[in-house]
């Protein structure tokens, strides 16, 4: 089976019949997929103007109504409760469980965001002939918290996270060109090079995903990662707080091409 040819339709049928539970980087190509973060109605307006502040990290690609199941704009006949491989719980800030469904804690009085996906762009990446080393060692994408301060909205606040890929120099000055034309789904990297330079003290020690192998010759590349709520979550503390685990993501029906800009 190539994962990379599957519809949008089935391969949220089969993550939500259990069988696929791995990251979704790599799966039906051409098409986006998003973070997820889900809070009760109280909070969405405040984490809809972090978003909004923060756009790099953040980008809102649909927002799911309080008592919906379905992504409107994104998946319309998605169940976005069962369609992702695994989700995580945050409870007062607590990182408490990950599990297959959220149906049972998903109650009518919460918002759910998705958010833009460096996955989307790593088709393009592929195409120009950029190694994307976390699908060659099939593995997660490493991400990192950073010194680098969100733009605080309400009581949200705190670090952003990045998602790295190695590469060379000369490829690295490609793919700011190529991710560029992906402003709604991060966009260009945020930092290329020392990692101290932005907090990171070990790359081999990823604070969410797995760590890659660096090749002679190559450089980290950074950009914003929707993985960035649930660091947030961590400083904000809601009482309650249901994200996607990280690489694990909703596939969606828009196409990639609808989001790059030529």
């Amino acid at each position: 089976m190539n994962i990379s040819e599957l519809t949008p339709t089935k391969a949220r049928e089969m993550i939500r019949n259990g069988e696929w539970k791995k990251p979704t980087s790599g799966m039906t190509n051409s098409y986006i997929q998003t973070n997820l973060a889900v809070l009760p109605k109280e909070l969405a307006f405040e984490f809809l103007l972090f978003c909004q502040r923060n756009p790099k990290a953040c980008p809102i690609i649909d927002v799911i109504e309080e008592g919906a199941q379905a992504a409107a704009i994104a998946a319309p006949y998605s169940n976005v409760k069962m369609d992702i491989p695994k989700y995580r719980v945050y409870r007062d800030g607590q990182f408490t469980e990950e599990r297959d469904e959220v149906s049972d804690l998903w109650t009518d009085d919460m918002v759910g965001f998705l958010i833009g996906c460096s996955f989307t762009f790593e088709e393009a990446l592929m195409k120009n002939g950029i190694p994307i080393r976390h699908i060659e060692e099939n593995c997660n994408v490493p991400m990192y918290k950073t010194s680098i301060q969100c733009t605080k909205a309400g009581r949200f606040e705190g670090p952003t996270v990045v998602s790295m890929r190695p590469m060379t120099e000369q490829q690295a000055i490609r793919a700011v060109q190529v991710t560029s034309r992906f402003p709604s789904v991060h966009g260009a990297p945020i930092h290329i090079g020392n990692p101290s330079k932005i907090g990171i003290q070990d790359l081999n020690q990823p604070d969410f995903g797995d760590a890659v192998t660096m090749k002679d010759g190559e450089i980290p590349v950074f950009w914003a990662c929707g993985v960035t709520p649930q660091a947030v979550a961590m400083e904000v503390k809601p009482s309650l707080m249901i994200t996607h685990a990280p690489g694990h993501m909703l596939i969606t029906d828009l196409k990639n091409d609808e989001f790059s800009i030529l």
